[in-house]
């Protein structure tokens, strides 16, 4: 995939230093950005960190971009990579602190009582606590294809990995998610 001229020409004028193309590049690409460090790592300061952090990194690395993919493709994956970077990084800090007796207990992010689920708030937040439990190497496929909304193809290309490797990490994906969310789902259905 090649870039439009006009992204061509704002990555032309950043690279030599022109804030009001690196404004118009962020302002152009803060939403998907956005969405996908949502989707990894929930609301909040880290997720706006890791969103800041992002842009920093795709400037600083300008020089080396070829435009061979294109610049939402760039952004995604660095935006990915440094997700799961802080995704570690909780985990690491989570592991000192957690009593012997808890670490066989993997779900006490969904400690949530069945009864009470019953506005948006409350669901998004129960998904996002299952989302959160998937491995690394699952939820960004389900963050770049089931959130933010791209094909098959392009979410191969972000991360990096064959199509069918992208269907497959899906299906897993969307297994151990019903999995985890069927005793909320038939709750509902009565």
């Amino acid at each position: 995939m090649t870039l439009a001229e006009d992204e061509r020409d704002l990555i032309d004028r950043a690279r030599r230093g022109d804030e009001t193309a690196c404004r118009a590049l962020v302002e152009r690409h803060e939403r998907d950005v956005a969405g996908t460090v949502i989707g990894m790592l929930g609301r909040g300061d880290e997720a706006d960190d890791v969103g800041q952090e992002t842009f920093v990194r795709f400037f600083r690395s300008l020089g080396r971009f070829r435009g061979e993919a294109s610049v939402s493709t760039y952004l995604q994956r660095i935006a990915i990579n440094l997700s799961l970077n802080a995704l570690k990084r909780q985990r690491r800090g989570r592991s000192r602190f957690v009593d012997a007796d808890d670490a066989g207990n993997t779900d006490h992010a969904l400690a949530v009582d069945e009864g009470r689920i019953h506005d948006a708030r409350e669901i998004h937040e129960m998904v996002h606590a299952a989302l959160g439990q998937l491995p690394d190497k699952l939820r960004p496929v389900v963050v770049l294809r089931m959130i933010d909304g791209l094909s098959t193809r392009e979410t191969a290309t972000v991360l990096e990995i064959p199509e069918g490797t992208v269907l497959s990490r899906l299906a897993r994906a969307m297994a151990q998610l019903e999995k985890r969310l069927a005793p909320f789902m038939r709750e509902g259905e009565g």
